[in-house]
């Protein structure tokens, strides 16, 4: 069984839920996402939680019924409070900048890189080596910065590159030079 299905989904006064069968749709003060479940769950309004439930006891509705509750659950916290990733940025001349609402990185290319935010998306660079990913939908905030640190990922010599923070990098030992 899913300890995690189980669980209710608390609703925020400033959050306005609408559930209309398999599809759920959730408007706060950060923005408004929808989503449509699969037919193995079903939806259910008591006051102000949202249950999740599965329709059988089938293995592929077992699954489907956490999934859906943790999905739910992540759309309400984004459109309350919102998701943020914070990156960071190490190596000589490495560095973050913003032109307007797009993000321009130079990581020792010969060109420098721009990467256009995606609707609901912001970035904030506070210094030339951190970046944070700020937005409501926590897969698109999930999404950008991944696309943000495939640009240079870190590397395991030296360690340069553009890392998650709290991100663990297993070094190598480079050459010894001896025969």
């Amino acid at each position: 069984m899913s300890r995690i299905g189980k669980r209710s989904i608390p609703i925020p006064g400033s959050v306005n839920v609408n559930i209309d069968g398999h599809s759920v749709r959730v408007v706060g003060p950060k923005g408004e996402l929808q989503r449509t479940l699969r037919p193995e769950v079903t939806l259910s309004m008591e006051g102000n939680q949202i249950l999740v439930r599965p329709v059988d006891d089938s293995p592929l509705a077992r699954a489907q019924w956490g999934l859906s509750r943790t999905l739910v659950a992540n759309m309400v916290e984004g459109v309350s409070n919102g998701f943020e990733r914070h990156l960071e940025m190490s190596g000589v001349g490495y560095r973050a900048s913003k032109q307007g609402q797009n993000l321009v990185l130079a990581v020792g290319f010969s060109h420098s890189v721009t990467i256009e935010p995606p609707s609901g998306i912001v970035f904030e660079v506070p210094n030339p080596t951190n970046i944070f990913v700020k937005g409501y939908d926590k897969e698109a905030v999930g999404a950008v910065a991944a696309r943000i640190r495939s640009v240079r990922p870190p590397e395991p010599y030296k360690g340069k590159g553009i890392r998650y923070a709290g991100e663990r990098i297993v070094r190598k030992v480079g050459k010894t030079g001896k025969k």
